[in-house]
């Protein structure tokens, strides 16, 4: 398959100009109607209650598709179903698996550690050896280990 300009390069070859006065008038009604149309959104909005009523209410009130909700109200498409379908985040309350998992992905993305299960470690009488700790996982091998 040939790209424009080898079409257009093949036209000037075989001498075809009114071939190439026809692609340079495509091309210039194509200039005339071409837009830079704006990003749909540069950031999502962050998912709130008060959001997710809104959401409902333009599912209940027009036929909007779920993609056009969400692009009016500038989150993506599939917090949208997790609202319609789901329920989530209608609630403010802070233990809701979602708010949960809202605030484990802001942890990491600043970089704080992972908060530790306290060990329930058992009292080693005198005399007595510590048993064992269980041995993690030290990484993976990678073909030249072998």
């Amino acid at each position: 398959m040939a790209t424009l300009k080898e079409f257009e390069e093949a036209l000037r070859e075989h001498g075809m100009n009114m071939a190439l006065a026809l692609l340079e008038r495509l091309r210039e009604r194509d200039r005339a109607t071409r837009t830079v149309k704006p990003a749909r959104r540069l950031t999502g909005q962050k998912m709130t209650p008060d959001l997710a009523r809104q959401i409902l209410e333009l599912h209940a009130s027009t036929g909007m598709t779920q993609q056009e909700i969400a692009f009016k109200v500038g989150v993506n498409q599939g917090r949208v179903n997790e609202v319609i379908k789901r329920g989530k985040w209608l609630t403010d309350d802070p233990h809701a698996p979602e708010a949960v998992a809202r605030d484990k992905a802001v942890a990491r993305l600043r970089g704080d550690p992972k908060p530790r299960k306290a060990a329930s470690a058992k009292p080693v009488k005198a005399g007595e050896k510590a048993p064992p700790r269980a041995r993690r996982n030290q990484g993976q091998l990678a073909f030249g280990d072998l």
